[in-house]
């Protein structure tokens, strides 16, 4: 988009948002409104594909189909006799789907030997004329830019609602350390206005200075803070917390447990760790305070951090391009336990071969629902796998009619790297659990890095953090022997790094994205023949 079209669609996005804060919605009425949401899903299927694909040669989905040989009457034929979800399995069999790099645009559109075209918007939501910008997360690549308008954030409240109602969120202060745009951190406290629970504070590790959002990002945050505060919303303002004055926000979530009894706080689960670990180093005591967010996985020994500063972690399934997937269930023994929010979305499995780890995961395909989605999905596979099950829980979730779980959710990109690879499984348990016990530490000082030598030679690079007191042979030691009593492909990888020395441990700082999230993988880097990172 040109810069005047970007500067015209947010100011459209301006002049709807004090009728949006107008709008109140309550814990009955979003109930009724997801349930007659799963009551037509099939017609709002079928009224997705007619509005936006049929008729539309120019969309890439349009094109699958025909080549599928798929007419309208097909798909409603299909949908008709059993259900969207089936249908859907029969249009990926016939080839009515998008790889994910089909869908990043990171390899071409190729069925029956055709080239499907596509345009640099193909897949963005045509109806959204006032609208602001953010971004995709980065975790396996650039971030891609995504458009939030007025009735995407109306379609997603009463999912936040019902969450924060059914996880004992509802009532207590809250504060947020999330980013400011292109970051999540204005949605967060917009899908909070309608049923009056801004949070109070706003926290972000970024804000200015190195790596700080372009100039355009930062007119538009203050642009929405502004109009949301002349509307008469409580809009906090951003104030300057850096990951490594977790302490601060520590401090905050201590003191509203002091004098309300409780606080939330919504973050990503890293920076709860965080949060959690500074807690403790200071003597605060978290108890009643909920931490609550998503964007990277929610494993054991992070919740277990979390929890042993008297607090708990709600997890949540999200992603840019279609909102929240699913959260955690009330009665969850495994955090990574999801409820799937089937109003808005279909999801189906399909397998795919990860080559240089010589596995086959079921990855997740996802069809938007809902014509308020910022981008209209159609099978089309993001890059997840994990379980999915239909099961009684008799969460409050269950009784919205979310009766399918999702859980052990993760990344088939983490999977990969050069020569012998770990499941993502592999790298939690071992950097998050097993090295901690054995060396010290937590599991946010250590990182796993590729990285390629002067010769050309690729290198696993296990980053510790200086806190961490045991010597670089017992580190080296302890990841050699906790990949031994792994999986085979785990024991295997061990036996080969070890024979070629391909694995390497140095002391560093474990490197965070801008998001703030610290990944326990980082994929490739080379090196010039100065020895510097490019």
């Amino acid at each position: 988009m040109s810069v005047l079209s970007e500067t015209l669609a947010l100011g459209r996005f301006l002049w709807g948002l004090p009728g949006y804060h107008r709008w109140r919605i309550t814990s009955t009425e979003a109930r009724a409104i997801v349930r007659e949401r799963i009551r037509r899903r099939e017609a709002n299927f079928l009224g997705l594909l007619e509005r936006f694909v049929f008729g539309n040669r120019a969309n890439p989905y349009a094109r699958l189909l025909e080549l599928a040989r798929c007419q309208p009457g097909d798909v409603r034929q299909l949908v008709e006799q059993d259900g969207v979800d089936a249908a859907l399995r029969r249009l990926r069999e016939a080839g009515v789907y998008l790889s994910f790099e089909e869908f990043k645009s990171t390899g071409p559109i190729v069925r029956q030997g055709v080239v499907v075209a596509e345009g640099p918007d193909a897949f963005v939501n045509p109806t959204s004329r006032g609208f602001y910008r953010t971004e995709t997360g980065g975790s396996t690549g650039s971030g891609r830019q995504v458009q939030i308008d007025i009735e995407h954030l109306v379609s997603r409240v009463p999912h936040r609602l019902l969450s924060d109602a059914i996880h004992g969120m509802l009532g207590l202060p809250s504060a947020l350390w999330f980013e400011p745009l292109p970051g999540n951190g204005p949605q967060s406290i917009l899908l909070r206005a309608p049923f009056d629970a801004v949070p109070q504070r706003w926290f972000a590790p970024i804000l200015a200075g190195p790596g700080s959002p372009p100039l355009k990002y930062r007119l538009a945050n203050r642009a929405i803070v502004a109009a949301s505060r002349v509307a008469g919303i409580p809009f906090p303002r951003p104030e300057y917390v850096p990951l490594d004055r977790a302490d601060i926000v520590a401090q905050w979530a201590a003191t509203m447990v002091r004098s309300h009894g409780g606080a939330a706080v919504f973050t990503h689960p890293s920076k709860a760790v965080r949060v959690a670990l500074a807690a403790r180093e200071r003597g605060l005591d978290l108890t009643g305070t909920v931490f609550s967010g998503g964007g990277e996985p929610v494993t054991h020994a992070k919740v277990a951090e979390i929890e042993r500063a008297g607090a708990r972690f709600v997890s949540g399934y999200i992603a840019m391009e279609t909102g929240t997937i699913g959260m955690q269930c009330a009665r969850a023994t495994d955090p990574n336990d999801q409820h799937f929010f089937r109003d808005h979305l279909a999801v189906i499995q399909h397998p795919r071969e990860i080559p240089a780890f010589g596995v086959t995961v079921d990855t997740f395909h996802f069809t938007t629902l809902l014509p308020s989605s910022p981008r209209l999905l159609l099978n089309v596979e993001l890059d997840d796998y994990g379980v999915i099950e239909s099961r009684s829980c008799g969460c409050g979730f269950e009784q919205l009619g979310f009766s399918e779980h999702i859980s052990d959710i993760r990344s088939f990109r983490k999977l990969t790297g050069e020569g012998m690879t770990l499941v993502g499984t592999e790298v939690d348990r071992i950097l998050e659990a097993e090295m901690p016990t054995h060396c010290g530490g937590s599991g946010l000082d250590y990182q796993l890095v590729e990285e390629e030598d002067e010769r050309g030679l690729t290198r696993l690079v296990l980053t510790v953090s200086a806190r961490v007191p045991a010597s670089e042979e017992v580190l080296h030691r302890t990841m050699l022997d906790a990949l031994a009593r792994g999986s085979t492909a785990a024991a295997l990888a061990g036996a080969i790094w070890a024979q070629g020395s391909n694995l390497l441990v140095r002391r560093a700082e474990p490197e965070w994205t801008q998001r703030g999230k610290r990944p326990l993988f980082r994929p490739l880097r080379r090196r010039d023949p100065g020895g510097e990172r490019p």
